[in-house]
């Protein structure tokens, strides 16, 4: 509520109950005035819609915090038009604020389709916002340059994040957990990271996450008891948040990482799920990959629970069922109809649609809708739809044969690092003309670029947005 300015000389006679009149009604009134406290309470509550009144109408009055939280507002409405919106907003706080610097630069090298421009931009709003003591900046810093190397040419990134390590910054210790996931380098660096992971853990609850997989990678069943002990008493306390036991739940029953134990990842999900439905997902989830844990009325319990929380993973579950019909009965019209309630936020969603429509399992193949879905799938990181993708360019199933999209896709499936998909991607090199080469070459630089937003969010380690 704006400050109210008293007089410094007693009014006239005539004049004090006339003050004193306007005064009770001014603070009569102030509960019907805009206020950030009544703004950060409806959030608390859910109520997105008095918040934004509240923050609309301080911004407008140059409120820094409140065209901040307007903006923060419009950004998680995740529309182009809402995103457009937030950028301007942010905009109009800049010079004052560095949190709206870094707010800005993490909106900025997340945007879809970025140009040049904007991503650095984005890294020197970020940049500028770490030196003004945001340290939230740090990471997306980090993860633009990995991502986007060709915008920062001569930029050494290790040796970045060396100077911020020596100068105390723990953002920067981060990083480096970041810098060796992204390089490939995580496993040759398990004592390292276990030694910063322990440093941060009271101030960086995804060191749980990090100390976790180390553990797992390493078969150290003490350090991994003792771990989910901290984790849980950090929970039932309040300081660690739901979703960081879900995160150590996954990695505690990802088999890759290490003999899984998916009993203790079901007992940490069943703490959670009654007050953080995205656990209930999970849970079903578990029970897909474990089915000893229990049976399919309980998963369907516990998807039923996820699709009451509106929790698009859920019908992406359960879509995923009903098209292999091995749990259930096959069923495509079923699956088709969840999978579309999942597709706009779940690329694995797109991924099953279009092979439903590209295998026929309504009746007839549906070529155009297959390639939509498959393409929305593999631009938002699932691998198995480049490979689809490549296969039916190359062979044409229903479109034209595209030897030139032939090869961009098998390229960008190569990281599955099968033997069939080596055969496929050399066998197209082989059938594309030298004179569609350059071509080729241009479109996967391109559809490189356009990857960045999946990159992002496969990144283990992101940038918390407070």
């Amino acid at each position: 509520m704006p400050t109210i300015d008293f007089p410094t000389r007693p009014p006239s006679a005539l004049a004090a109950p006339l003050l004193a009149l306007s005064l009770a009604t001014v603070l009569a009134g102030c509960a019907g005035l805009p206020d950030e406290r009544l703004a950060a309470a409806a959030l608390q509550r859910g109520d997105s819609a008095t918040a934004e009144q509240n923050f609309r109408q301080l911004a407008e009055l140059g409120y820094v915090n409140a065209q901040i939280g307007l903006a923060d507002l419009q950004l998680a409405s995740g529309t182009p038009a809402d995103l457009a919106k937030a950028e301007q907003t942010y905009r109009q706080a800049l010079d004052q604020s560095p949190r709206a610097q870094a707010r800005l630069g993490k909106l900025l090298a997340r945007k879809p389709a970025a140009s040049a421009a904007e991503r650095r931009e984005a890294a020197q709003l970020l940049n500028d916002a770490f030196t003004a003591g945001e340290p939230s900046s740090l990471l997306p810093l980090v993860m633009l340059y990995l991502q986007y190397p060709q915008d920062f040419p001569g930029m050494n990134v290790q040796q970045r994040i060396s100077t911020w390590r020596q100068q105390g910054h723990s953002q920067a210790e981060l990083a480096q957990i970041l810098f060796y996931r992204t390089q490939g380098t995580y496993d040759q660096h398990l004592t390292e990271i276990e030694r910063i992971c322990q440093g941060l853990l009271a101030e960086a609850d995804v060191c749980y996450v990090e100390l976790a997989t180390v553990y797992q990678k390493q078969g150290q069943e003490a350090k991994q008891k003792a771990l989910v002990q901290r984790l849980m008493a950090g929970y039932r306390s309040g300081a660690v948040p739901a979703q960081r036991v879900d995160a150590v739940a996954q990695v505690l029953a990802d088999a890759e990482l290490g003999t899984p134990d998916e009993s203790q990842a079901q007992e940490l999900l069943e703490a959670i799920a009654p007050s953080y439905p995205a656990a209930w997902v999970s849970l079903a989830r578990l029970l897909y990959d474990y089915p000893g844990l229990g049976d399919i009325e309980q998963m369907m319990s516990y998807l039923e629970h996820g699709r009451a929380a509106a929790l698009p993973r859920a019908e992406l579950l359960l879509g995923r069922l009903y098209y292999e019909g091995k749990l259930v009965p096959q069923d495509p019209q079923k699956a088709e109809a969840h999978l579309r309630k999942a597709a706009p936020s779940e690329p694995s969603a797109n991924y099953f649609l279009g092979q439903i429509y590209l295998r026929g399992y309504l009746g007839d193949i549906y070529p155009q809708q297959a390639l939509d879905h498959l393409l929305s799938a593999a631009r938002g990181g699932q691998i198995n739809a480049d490979l689809a993708l490549a296969h039916l360019y190359s062979q044409g199933k229903g479109i034209q044969p595209n030897l030139v999209n032939a090869f961009v896709f098998s390229q960008l499936a190569l990281p599955k690092n099968t033997a069939p998909v080596s055969e496929l991607a050399r066998s197209i090199e082989q059938q594309l003309p030298p004179a569609q080469r350059a071509q080729a070459e241009q479109l996967l630089r391109e559809e490189r670029q356009l990857r960045g937003n999946a990159w992002q969010q496969q990144a283990p380690l992101q940038a918390q947005q407070p």
